[in-house]
């Protein structure tokens, strides 16, 4: 399934599905199909747990199978104000130089292990949603990332089982202040600026997107490709990155893990050609099978 928390019209945050172009207040489409939903988001699905997801999604489905009420609850997605796909996490946890090939362009070594670090919840941001160009920084950069979303309670799982306690998938852009990053040997400054973490447009079910170290990955400024890579280059792939984070802390369900970007950010450009964001530029970062993230910057 492709789930999405948006805000209808009177603000109030619904949980909807996508059923190929069409947005699914799915509140709306079990009342009319009898049901009772206990979700009001992705992140209350989420606690839910596998029973919760499976029972939602047989729900669904056999809603579906009535078109007059999939049309009663379908609303325009282009017109759709929707938030942060996964609204509440705990813990966002980041990998640094996870790609190869990112690691060659910033002239970094190859790490023996995974470099961690955090972004906080005011880094969240939704698909579409403006992102303010900070004052502070002169050296705003973009990252396309894959995120992964913890389904359930993991510690010390090993790399066998990790992928069984992801609930799905999203896109993220890592957006960075490469100053402020750079400027001591802690990377939290850079990454953690308000609207710094846009992740969506919506968060895919695992059993959606299979191996999620097989999809393309790319990003885009004003329609000039930037980043076309795999995430078959990452370093630590995602049931590696899950297994050694639940080793030294908890992970949770609704827990975000961005996992690292392949090479063509800007800072990776020779000196004389790095052209940094600026209001006004508007990225996309595109996923196989998760969809693409858009997002305008202002001043």
């Amino acid at each position: 399934m492709k789930l999405v928390n948006f805000w209808d019209d009177q603000s109030t945050l619904k949980l909807g599905a996508i059923d190929n172009d069409r947005l699914l207040d799915v509140e709306r489409l079990m009342a009319g199909a009898g049901a009772a939903l206990s979700a009001g988001s992705t992140d209350d699905l989420i606690g839910m747990g596998d029973e919760g997801l499976a029972a939602l999604a047989a729900r669904i489905e056999e809603a579906l199978r009535d078109e007059a009420l999939a049309e009663a609850s379908a609303l325009s997605l282009e017109g759709a104000r929707l938030a942060p796909c996964v609204g509440r996490p705990g813990k966002i946890i980041c990998v640094g130089l996870n790609y190869k090939k990112h690691a060659e362009e910033t002239n970094s070594p190859i790490p023996a292990f995974p470099i961690l670090f955090n972004k906080f919840s005011n880094a969240l941001t939704a698909h579409e949603a403006p992102v303010r160009v900070p004052d502070v920084t002169a050296k705003m950069d973009y990252e396309a990332e894959l995120a992964i979303v913890i389904g359930k309670t993991a510690f010390n799982v090993s790399e066998n089982d990790a992928l069984d306690y992801v609930f799905g998938y999203c896109a993220a852009n890592d957006l960075s202040a490469r100053d402020l990053q750079l400027r001591t040997s802690q990377w939290l400054l850079g990454k953690s600026l308000d609207g710094f973490c846009p992740l969506g447009p919506w968060l895919v079910t695992a059993d959606e997107v299979g191996d999620p170290n097989r999809l393309a990955i790319q990003s885009f400024v004003n329609g000039e490709q930037r980043q076309n890579s795999n995430t078959s280059d990452m370093i630590f792939d995602c049931k590696t990155v899950v297994s050694y984070i639940s080793r030294h802390m908890t992970l949770q369900p609704g827990d975000v893990i961005l996992t690292g970007t392949p090479e063509g950010v800007v800072m990776g450009y020779p000196e004389d050609r790095q052209v940094y964001l600026k209001a006004g530029d508007r990225v996309e970062i595109r996923i196989e099978k998760l969809g693409e993230l858009r997002n305008v910057l202002i001043g």
